[in-house]
């Protein structure tokens, strides 16, 4: 029996960050929506308004006998500028800052390690990723999930290249 784990991430715009963690072997489903916030039941309009302290983000069902989280961690930080305090790309409010978001206490030692290898590959003591429990996850609507799925020419502050790499980069 197949034993699955859930982690939230904050990579920018939400829509691309789907796309990307659907693409990861191992990944069994993705869900976009808000994570660590102020209100209850917050709307998209709500959130754009960078007002309610949301952040956009994916929420990712894996299962760890195909991917690590250490992985889909390493992969992450590939597709963000972890330097980068509420900014990815073009999108710009604290909506689109960057973090990463466990359930279960022992996540976070996994967590920790990604980081401080992060920091170091980096040079630098800080960075502004988040790296937090998660208190608070709604889903955002239908319009929102695999957004660039039903439209392939949406905007998307990743590279279409990255897509292509998904299966392929290394997380380690």
């Amino acid at each position: 029996m197949r034993k699955e784990k859930e982690i939230w991430f904050a990579a920018g715009c939400f829509w691309g960050a789907q796309k990307f963690f659907k693409l990861v072997e191992g990944v069994v489903n993705t869900e976009v929506g808000f994570v660590n916030g102020k209100t209850e039941n917050p709307t998209y309009e709500q959130v754009y308004q960078d007002n309610t302290g949301y952040a956009e983000c994916v929420h990712v069902v894996y299962d760890p006998s195909k991917v690590s989280l250490s992985r889909l961690a390493g992969l992450f930080f590939r597709i963000i500028d972890p330097l980068s305090l509420n900014k990815q790309g073009e999108d710009e409010g604290t909506r689109y800052r960057t973090g990463i978001y466990y359930k279960e206490e022992e996540d976070l030692e996994v967590l920790t390690g990604v980081f401080k290898r992060v920091k170091s590959d980096l040079g630098v003591e800080v960075f502004p990723v988040e790296l937090e429990p998660v208190l608070k996850f709604y889903t955002a609507d239908e319009y929102h999930q695999d957004y660039l799925d039903k439209n392939p020419g949406g905007y998307c502050h990743l590279s279409p290249e990255i897509f292509k790499l998904a299966k392929e980069l290394k997380g380690e």
